[in-house]
């Protein structure tokens, strides 16, 4: 696969929505909620694509004056997992938050869900809060977050004394 990654645009709703379908059984974006994460909404959504295909997608919600990012939604085709392309688009996301002035990415995830939460612990994120009963089916999440700028170990250190 030869999949690269670009911003998501309303021209993409059909393939994302079906993307959606596939990858979500419960806790899934309706048509227009998608089209509002790609329009009007302060969110980045990217995609990962094979040529016409949309192999995934991750969606950030951005807040005005606010130096934190959530990541909203993300997925990767059942057929496009197991070969780092989640890593890589999880990259992108971090990347674009940072770009954007973020410190830190938050998310929520599925307490079942072992090949994310792996995903996500690889990438340097730390479990927060469990939050019981967090989805339509009753499956407890685990919140999630990661900072996004490098911590300066020199802050730390006290100035030599003098005298």
């Amino acid at each position: 696969m030869s999949a690269q990654l670009r911003p998501g645009h309303l021209e993409d709703l059909a393939a994302l929505y079906a993307l959606e379908q596939r990858c979500f059984v419960g806790d899934r974006f309706t048509r227009r909620q998608l089209a509002h994460l790609l329009g009007p909404a302060h969110a980045a959504t990217w995609l990962l694509v094979d040529g016409e295909a949309i192999l995934g997608y991750g969606t950030l919600l951005l807040r005005r004056n606010s130096r934190r990012a959530r990541l909203y939604s993300f997925c990767v085709a059942p057929e496009a997992r197991g070969g780092g392309l989640g890593r890589i688009l999880l990259e992108c996301l971090e990347e674009e938050a940072r770009g954007r002035g973020c410190d830190s990415l938050h998310l929520e995830v599925r307490a079942d869900n072992r090949a994310a939460l792996a995903l996500y612990r690889r990438r340097g994120f730390r479990l927060t809060r469990w939050l019981d009963d967090y989805y339509v089916d009753g499956c407890a999440a685990w919140q999630m977050s990661k900072a996004l700028v490098a911590e300066d170990p020199a802050a730390d250190e006290r100035p030599a004394r003098l005298g």
